[in-house]
């Protein structure tokens, strides 16, 4: 497994068909490739497969927040998402902020996250 902190080389022509593995969706490819300039992008390959991602929004001085850890379902349960918190941890710009899903809190936990804020989300006026 390799792991690369800030992958420039992500493109979302190799992150489209990981990420519909983990949460399918139909995403655009223009507008998934201008996210993915804009994040710090940490990646877990296997070989030539991506196989877990975490990316990383921040200001660089005040606020970092983590936009998602993703790792293949088949690769789940294997340290990968651990190594790639430790590494957002170790290179980090700021203190990370970010909300889990329901049932995932103590993965966090057992990372060495601790609980912080309630979270709350304001949507756009279409829903988005």
């Amino acid at each position: 497994m390799t792991y690369q902190f800030d992958d420039k080389t992500l493109t979302a022509e190799r992150f489209l068909p990981f990420v519909n593995q983990v949460w399918p969706g139909n995403y655009d490819r223009e507008s998934t490739q201008a996210a993915l300039e804009k994040t710090i992008n940490i990646t877990a390959c296997d070989g030539p497969a991506l196989v877990g991602c975490l990316r990383i929004l921040s200001d660089g001085y005040y606020f970092g927040t983590i936009t998602e850890l993703l790792v293949l379902p088949q690769y789940q349960r294997k340290g990968i998402g651990k190594k790639l918190l430790h590494l957002a941890r170790e290179h980090t710009p700021t203190m990370l902020y970010f909300g889990a899903q329901p049932g995932l809190e103590p993965f966090y936990e057992k990372c060495g996250c601790r609980k912080s804020l309630q979270s709350y989300v304001i949507e756009k006026e279409d829903g988005r």
